[in-house]
């Protein structure tokens, strides 16, 4: 039997709410169609999808990225403000399509509000300018009798946006990307950028391009911008046909995350740097499928299946084990374009992904926890990763992996506790015993099913105390500090009681989707 053993003496780091982000770009079906769908019945007066709203709300996003992604080194952002329909249609060359422009900055803005998420905006520094990027903050921000601040006024915004998260660039390594660069010269024209973006608002907080987190470039990059960033950037996708090797590659996100935090300590430590610089993971996702010409300019609209939620709760839980490093992450991406929200003209649909980005965006506290899992682990080789059919990152070295991952997270005041186990043995329950020292574990079980954060009973205890639902996993509880849980293959669960898994159990079938009980 499993056992998962947290002390609840090691707070690990406070866990920012931003590593639940997302990321929207104009790409296929994600914007035009997906969140943004003029003339359909199921639009609001703004052009917003109404029901993509409702699905997206539960997400609780605390931060969203836009406008890319390889769309941004071909965008011009004056192109996409001022009257809808004077603004020009433009070929795209990222993505291969044609821009209409009609849901621009003045938009974007409007939809953060709509769903209470602060903005993260890219500039281009692909095609862009220096002048142009230093403008687009100003339009954003500016409070002064300026021609861009009164531009802004004039479309009908008389307040500055204070947007305060600013991206140098995207993807600028790749030889995909328009105007891609090396290294030393992205950093000369990065700097400059920095430098007029900075002096028209200080207040603003920059994210450096960075590539994998263990690069040439990032090493490069962060050399020569880390006076001037408050965050590097890193992006990873994964995935193969093979369901060890897919819910295993998150494994590679963590080992990103370590050796990018040991290259910013040595680049503050050698630069005498006394501002904090974290890492922004902006890009993040299980892709594979998709990934064909004609895919891209079919909108990389990827289905999803429970092997990739199983691997996006390990990415989620990876990011609460290196809260300290990780600030922001952003899903990528929303809708449609793999994504966990999928429309038609009539409905959204929601993929299995879906469930635990909202399970752990709902439940998981503003503490993480030391966890340790000793089980059965699984030997991922070399000759079967190998094997795969996809995105191969080579994670065997870091296995074996437990099958049994899992997070724990408690509030400021210790007295909730979340804990958030992935079983990722395809075909077998596995039994697991959660022990929690000499904690004392007092809730009383509540519907597995309840969301509501007012139904959450209260237990007068020191110790972060667990209380309620353990959803999408068949388990069974003890009771006190030791809770005696059997997880059935292939799950995702978010437990925040021992006393309730029991009646979880009983709600739980094989093959629900993940999420759902």
């Amino acid at each position: 039997m499993a056992r998962i053993g947290i002390d609840l003496e090691r707070r690990i780091g406070t866990v920012d709410r931003r590593i639940f982000g997302q990321f929207i770009e104009h790409l296929g079906r994600c914007i035009y169609g997906g969140i943004y769908d003029e003339g359909s019945p199921l639009a609001d007066a703004r052009g917003f999808r109404t029901d993509v709203l409702d699905a997206v709300r539960p997400l609780r996003i605390p931060i969203l990225r836009w406008p890319g992604g390889n769309f941004v080194s071909g965008y011009h952002w004056l192109d996409g403000v001022g009257p809808r329909d004077k603004r020009p249609r433009r070929s795209e060359l990222a993505w291969y399509a044609e821009e209409s422009n009609r849901f621009g900055t003045d938009e974007f803005i409007e939809y953060c509000r709509a769903i209470e998420a602060e903005p993260y905006i890219c500039v281009n520094m692909g095609s862009g300018t220096m002048d142009e990027a230093q403008a687009w903050v100003e339009y954003c921000n500016g409070t002064g009798n300026t021609s861009w601040a009164n531009l802004r006024r004039a479309n009908g915004h008389a307040e500055p946006y204070r947007v305060r998260y600013w991206g140098l660039g995207n993807d600028m390594y790749g030889g995909w990307q328009i105007g891609n660069m090396n290294a030393h010269d992205y950093v000369k024209k990065a700097r400059a950028f920095a430098m007029v973006m900075k002096r028209t608002d200080p207040t603003i907080q920059l994210v450096g391009c960075g590539q994998n987190g263990w690069s040439e470039w990032d090493e490069i990059v962060l050399g020569g911008l880390a006076e001037l960033v408050d965050f590097h950037s890193i992006h990873l996708y994964t995935g193969t046909r093979d369901h060890y090797t897919t819910v295993f590659s998150s494994h590679q996100a963590e080992r990103a995350i370590r050796i990018c935090a040991a290259l910013i300590e040595r680049v503050r430590k050698l630069q005498g740097i006394t501002h904090p610089i974290h890492i922004a993971f902006d890009e993040w996702n299980v892709w594979y499928r998709t990934r064909s010409h004609e895919d891209r300019v079919g909108g990389l609209e990827e289905r999803y299946d429970l092997t990739d939620a199983l691997a996006i709760a390990s990415y989620l839980n990876g990011f609460i084990r290196h809260c300290r490093e990780v600030r922001i992450a952003n899903f990528a991406q929303l809708v449609n374009a793999i994504a966990p929200i999928f429309t038609d003209a009539k409905r959204v649909s929601l993929q299995t992904i879906y469930h635990p980005l909202r399970l752990y965006a709902e439940h998981m506290q503003a503490v993480a926890l030391d966890v340790h899992v000793a089980g059965e682990a699984y030997d991922l080789s070399p000759a079967q990763e190998a094997a795969s059919v996809g995105r191969i990152h080579h994670v065997s070295d870091l296995g074996p992996f437990q099958l049994l991952d899992a997070a724990a997270t408690c509030d400021e005041a210790g007295r909730r506790l979340t804990l958030a186990i992935v079983n990722r043995e395809r075909d077998r329950d596995l039994a697991a015993t959660v022990d929690l020292g000499s904690a004392t574990a007092g809730a009383r079980p509540t519907s597995g099913r309840s969301t509501d954060p007012t139904s959450r009973r209260r237990i007068p205890s020191r110790r972060p105390t667990p209380s309620t639902s353990a959803r999408a996993a068949s388990i069974s509880a003890g009771h006190a500090s030791t809770t005696r849980s059997r997880l059935t293959p292939s799950r995702c669960c978010i437990c925040r009681s021992p006393a309730d898994a029991a009646s979880a159990a009983q709600r739980a079938r094989p093959g629900a989707p993940a999420g759902t009980a």
